[in-house]
């Protein structure tokens, strides 16, 4: 078997897996799906609102330092 056929059939065995490996994924019901997306949102603008104020006081702790 030449280099190039060596290579070629390692490619598609890749995709062979990977297609067999698709089959195997067990999907989000749409209600799990929108739960989970709203956790992760509330959990982004509260991280977001936690990281704004922390910015504020220690500019605010600079400010009064210098």
């Amino acid at each position: 078997m030449s280099e190039k056929q060596s290579i070629l059939s390692g490619i598609k065995g890749f995709f062979s897996d990977v297609g067999a490996e698709m089959h195997k994924i067990t999907w989000p019901e749409r209600q799990e799906l929108v739960g989970s997306t709203v956790v992760v949102i509330v959990s982004v603008v509260l991280f977001s609102l936690f990281i704004a104020v922390s910015d504020k006081v220690l500019v605010e702790i600079l400010k009064l330092l210098t």
